[in-house]
């Protein structure tokens, strides 16, 4: 549909950190009646990834990953971000 209408889509990525993020996933883990299976599961990660996360062995978790977490943890984390777009023609554009 966004190729009929002549649309283009631009991706943005940007990386941030969050100190003690994992730390803060594990205990509200361990404090939650749902085995990891579960709280995995509803995430839509493994077990094994979740684990890693909550050991801040992975450098990048995508922000539809942590939604997830926060979901199945039933919390939010206070991650947000603002993407701001703006454009500039110059002449050399047109």
């Amino acid at each position: 549909m966004l190729m009929e209408l002549g649309l283009m889509q631009v991706t943005f990525t940007f990386n941030r950190e969050f100190p003690g993020l994992g730390n803060r996933i594990k205990e509200l883990r361990e404090s939650s009646p749902k085995p990891l299976t579960l709280l995995a599961a509803e995430a839509g990660i493994s077990a094994t990834h979740w684990n890693r996360i909550e050991n801040e062995r992975v450098q990048y978790v995508p922000i539809e990953t942590l939604r997830g977490i926060e979901k199945a943890l039933g919390s939010d984390f206070g991650i947000e971000y603002e993407v701001v777009i703006t454009s500039k023609n110059s002449p050399s554009d047109e």
